[in-house]
């Protein structure tokens, strides 16, 4: 049976996105509606902020991010995600080993064509 291109992504999607949500952070603090619009952007990175939540969570109890209540300007507080130092080197490990990966998948696909 031929994957679908859903299939392929779904794949895909399972190793990356913590780290593109750790990478969204780097830049500063985030609500989560806030990171799902931006990962959802593409759409191919999130699909459904259902996802997001319990990766969020994951990410705290990992030590990644630190979570903080914050003010909203309509409605409750919000609570803001914060990247962690141990957070930061994750994001810098993952991206010095996707940079040889990317290279590596791109050259076997290249070679095949």
């Amino acid at each position: 049976m031929e994957p679908t291109p859903d299939a392929v992504l779904t794949q895909l999607r399972k190793g990356v996105v913590e780290y593109c949500v750790l990478a969204c952070l780097r830049s500063g603090r985030a609500y989560g509606l806030e990171l799902a619009e931006r990962l959802g952007a593409g759409k191919v990175l999130l699909t459904s902020e259902g996802t997001l939540y319990p990766l969020l969570s994951r990410l705290r109890q990992q030590g990644w991010v630190t979570t903080t209540l914050g003010p909203s300007p309509v409605g409750p507080p919000r609570r803001y995600y914060e990247l962690t130092p141990q957070g930061l080197a994750a994001l810098e490990t993952f991206r010095s080993t996707w940079d040889l990966f990317a290279a590596d998948v791109h050259h076997a696909l290249e070679e095949s064509r």
